[in-house]
């Protein structure tokens, strides 16, 4: 599949590239032998490979959820240089 030089020049303006004339002439060579490449998997024999999400099969660990009793809010507000209304009380991040 050989790029036109307009889609190179597309290709190089969604990734914020300023390209020269000698660059784009040469870009468009190399990307089409990438996808002339790429295009070889077509030929591969697929129709008796499952499809899958990920090469290796994923299984999440999960650990029982055991309700525990949480620390008192005396004991979460001890150290905290200011609260108010029983909450921790830190300067805005965001101001107008």
């Amino acid at each position: 599949m050989a790029l036109t030089r307009e889609e190179v020049e597309k290709v190089a303006h969604l990734a914020r590239l300023a390209l020269t004339e000698a660059e784009l002439t040469e870009y468009q060579g190399q990307l089409s032998a990438v996808l002339e490449y790429a295009e070889m998997l077509n030929e591969l024999d697929l129709s008796t490979v499952e499809t899958t999400a990920h090469a290796v099969a994923r299984d999440n660990v999960y650990r029982d959820d055991i309700v525990e009793p949480s620390l008192a809010l005396e004991d979460v507000l001890y150290n905290a240089a200011k609260q108010q209304q029983d909450q921790f009380l830190i300067q805005p991040v965001l101001t107008d």
